[in-house]
């Protein structure tokens, strides 16, 4: 059984780390140390293999897929208690000395407050990496409390909504460099049955002046350019991710109104000390409407990057508005030498726009602790458990397959 939680890296992202061409560029003093994860525990503990190996790598021949599947369960402050089946299929389109694994995942979510999520997602890579197409398919029944809009909200603002969600986004990237790819996407996001609890003490005066309806939709292109240096992009220990986003919703395909946002994603680790298997990370996340007006669900809110991991401290929806600005640092650190366990530090702070004067007035510090498992030993996939606090008493148990970034 592996610990998730919804949105986020799913089964997937661990089998495209096990068969990767990413599983042996770790470092050469990190694969000196005799390494150890779950699987080898398991396995002593019935006595099959007692014996630790530096590397276990599973090929995949061009063409032949491996289906796997795999239960979970995990939680979150926004889901409670979450349970879920994965279903993996990981192949490659090409020789794999030169093409990167692609795989095509689905589930079934469900959670403690009856939430329910069915994604279909899929990383396909051709030939020499020429083309990545990209596909995020979701789902979503979703009741959950929204706190308004402002960095000025409080946790006694909260006020119940329910709708239903349907998410199709869609992207192919063309590789113009050894690490620099271009691209453009299609997106499309229906809400329906939106509800709102009736509000009695009008706590939240916001949702009605801004307007929520019962519906919307937002739909039209986007233009990527991402680059991408890791080593290993489940747990990198060094390198530079950059992905910039500009889509353009228009009501003449659809949308509730034509709207524009820019998503700027920025990570930068540092192999520190050098040699070690500990890394210094740092994130920059901006979410900015840059034109128009967002229906309000999808206005920049925490936890609702595509990852839905922004803001660790906080609840998902806590903060909400026009724009959000975003930046984490993270220490990780191994505990014990063979890598099975480690640690993490980590500290974030997040600002959201006024409404409706856009002005940036107010900064929410978070910070937090966390344990890891390592899962793979080949990929560096962890089971990562933290706890992490707020202001104004936010805090929570935040349990993620992979790193947060």
């Amino acid at each position: 059984m592996l610990l998730i939680s919804p949105g986020r890296v799913s089964a997937s992202g661990l089998l495209q780390a096990e068969y990767g061409q990413d599983t042996l560029s770790r470092s050469d003093s990190v694969r000196k140390v005799m390494q150890k994860d779950i699987i080898d525990v398991f396995r002593q503990l019935k006595n099959k293999n007692k014996s630790d190996s530096s590397v276990r790598v599973t090929k995949i021949r061009s063409g032949k897929p491996i289906i796997s599947v795999v239960p979970a369960a995990g939680y979150t402050l926004s889901s409670g208690l979450t349970g879920s089946i994965n279903v993996n299929t990981a192949f490659y389109t090409s020789d794999p000395k030169t093409t990167n694994i692609s795989s095509i995942t689905t589930n079934f979510i469900y959670t403690e407050y009856k939430q329910m999520t069915i994604p279909v997602q899929a990383n396909i890579w051709t030939r020499n990496n020429n083309y990545n197409f990209i596909v995020d398919w979701r789902f979503f029944k979703y009741p959950q409390d929204t706190y308004g809009l402002g960095s000025d909200s409080k946790l006694t603002d909260a006020v119940g909504l329910e709708f239903k969600h349907l998410r199709m986004h869609q992207s192919v990237l063309k590789r113009i460099g050894k690490s620099f790819f271009v691209g453009a996407g299609f997106f499309f996001d229906k809400r329906w049955d939106i509800t709102r609890e009736l509000d009695p003490e009008s706590k939240n005066e916001d949702i009605e002046k801004y307007g929520l309806g019962q519906k919307s939709s937002s739909t039209g292109p986007a233009a990527i350019v991402s680059y991408d240096s890791r080593t290993n992009s489940i747990n990198p220990l060094k390198g530079l991710y950059t992905n910039v986003q500009l889509r353009a919703n228009m009501k003449t395909l659809g949308s509730t109104n034509s709207w524009q946002s820019l998503v700027v994603d920025i990570r930068k680790y540092f192999n520190l000390p050098r040699g070690s298997q500990n890394t210094l990370a740092f994130w920059n996340y901006n979410w900015l409407t840059v034109g128009g007006k967002p229906p309000y669900l999808d206005l920049p809110s925490t936890g609702w990057d595509p990852s839905n991991n922004i803001g660790r401290g906080y609840i998902q929806g806590r903060f909400r508005s026009t724009n959000l600005l975003y930046f984490e640092s993270e220490y990780r650190f191994a505990l014990t030498k063979n890598g099975l366990f480690g640690g993490v530090l980590f500290a974030n702070a997040q600002s959201v726009s006024d409404w409706p004067s856009k002005n940036f007035k107010k900064v929410s510090p978070a910070g937090g602790f966390g344990i890891r498992i390592k899962v793979n030993k080949t990929s560096g996939a962890n089971i990562a458990i933290d706890y992490g606090f707020g202001m104004d008493g936010s805090r929570g148990l935040f349990v993620n397959l992979g790193e947060v970034f």
